[in-house]
């Protein structure tokens, strides 16, 4: 029996989908103005995570992630380089696809940009000003939270006299307004600001939350199953995106909201405004594996705080190596007798394995599901080979327990010495080329062999590990 933390609830509840069978699911993207760093990739490993078991249990899945791109961070470094915010988005928009399937997280079926659905956006705002859910003030159009008794539901703040915003998150748009608290659906630019779009209220460029609201119920409806994302976006996103989807159609927006908690680098949030980040790319430019980031991004409990450390990361680079090997030993197995007595720790594994994830999806237990299994089989290889029948049920479950989590990584035979000089001397042409989407492919290509590179000033050096 799947359950899951509702933070609508603030309990574990039985995961029952609209739809029997199906199941319609918007996570929240990322904003294409910078490379993301791994505390945001924490978040999408988790919304990858919770999108293959889903399927993993059978459910048919249309999921969707957004890409914001448009907001003022965007139009500001858009502006101070005098370029589109087409122009700006697109590099930082495929850099946060290349990472995202370099980090083994599968794509959703739906990947929509704000930009291409301001008419969508204008639909909900005309449907807020009909029926006084919003208003206009200067030319710009505010939500009006007191038409809405519920704001506050999902984060559980009390508002009750508050009419100062009780906190600069709320809003921080400099403009006229009924109430601190209301927020921007569309703000005013003048007829010749760029970028801005012409609306039956005039003429403006949308708010972030109403972004969210709009492409969700465009692909997902008015009311869908379950709508996740990071702890930061609870309070004022995800309130906002209740506020007005639920004023504009008088419907439940999400039936399950899933929130993942903060990564931490010497036990601070990690975020660009402190500085206090690394993106995947540092990682991978140090040398570590995509593999091995993920493992342990998954490896705490999507509720519980992750602190990241070095010690930590290279000590999954090492597990996820003895998963590797793991699976190498069973197919090396000779798969001689007719002994079965892995296939009964297999079947033990896989139990423990899925209650562990229809328990919240506790990773942490899963994967000691896991390593039993591994550890238990070895033991057995150490005294014997494994059975044809055994060599079956355990990498089988080898593939079930990828097919969630994707810590085994890729299987690729063996890259030749010669393979090798060829595919640096590839990277080396790329990297004079700047075409580093390349380079990065080949040298995680080599990282997947266990092929460590090495910069010197005599050029690229190479080691297997």
């Amino acid at each position: 029996m799947l359950k899951f933390f509702n933070t609508l609830s603030r309990q574990v509840e039985e995961f029952q989908p609209i739809e029997s069978g199906k199941v319609r699911m918007y996570i929240c993207g990322p904003t294409v103005w910078n490379f993301a760093h791994i505390g945001n990739f924490r978040t999408f490993i988790f919304g990858d995570v919770l999108r293959r078991y889903l399927k993993f249990k059978g459910f048919e899945l249309t999921h969707v992630m957004n890409l914001t791109d448009i907001d003022d961070r965007i139009i500001n470094e858009a502006a101070a380089r005098n370029i589109s915010i087409d122009e700006f988005t697109e590099p930082f928009a495929q850099y946060f696809l290349e990472d995202f399937d370099a980090l083994g997280n599968e794509r959703p079926e739906i990947i929509p940009r704000a930009t291409h659905h301001i008419a969508e956006m204008i639909d909900i705002i005309s449907t807020l000003l009909d029926n006084g859910h919003a208003y206009e003030s200067d030319g710009s159009i505010y939500y009006r939270i007191t038409a809405f008794p519920e704001y506050g539901k999902l984060s559980k703040i009390n508002f009750s006299g508050n009419r100062d915003g009780g906190s600069e998150r709320i809003d921080t748009d400099k403009y006229d307004k009924e109430d601190a608290r209301d927020f921007a659906l569309w703000k005013l630019v003048g007829p010749d600001d760029q970028p801005g779009w012409d609306a039956p209220f005039g003429r403006g460029r949308p708010g972030w939350h109403i972004e969210c609201s709009a492409m969700a119920m465009k692909y997902l409806g008015e009311t869908f199953d379950l709508h996740a994302g990071g702890q930061d976006l609870q309070f004022p996103h995800h309130e906002n995106e209740i506020a007005q989807s639920e004023g504009a159609t008088g419907k439940q927006f999400a039936k399950y909201w899933i929130h993942s908690e903060f990564l931490k680098i010497d036990d601070v949030t990690m975020s660009k405004s402190k500085g206090n980040f690394f993106t995947f790319r540092d990682l991978k430019d140090q040398g570590y594996s995509p593999l091995a980031i993920r493992y342990l991004l998954l490896s705490v409990p999507y509720r519980k705080q992750l602190n990241f450390t070095f010690e930590g990361l290279q000590g999954a680079e090492s597990t996820t190596e003895r998963l590797r090997n793991f699976r190498s030993l069973v197919k090396e197995s000779s798969g001689t007798g007719e002994e079965k007595d892995a296939v009964e720790l297999v079947m033990i594994a896989l139990k423990k394995f899925e209650t562990a994830m229809d328990d919240d999806m506790n990773t942490a237990a899963a994967l000691a599901a896991v390593h039993d299994m591994v550890r238990e089989v070895n033991t057995v290889i150490a005294e014997r080979s494994l059975s044809n029948d055994e060599k079956e049920a355990v990498l089988d479950a080898v593939s079930q327990f990828d097919a969630v989590l994707g810590i085994f990584g890729a299987e690729t035979s063996e890259i030749l010495d010669n393979d090798i000089e060829n595919l640096i001397e590839d990277r080396q042409q790329a990297r004079a080329n700047r075409d580093f989407a390349r380079s990065d492919e080949i040298r995680d290509l080599l990282a997947e062999q266990g092929i460590v590179l090495e910069d010197t000033k005599d050029g690229v050096r190479w080691k297997r590990k």
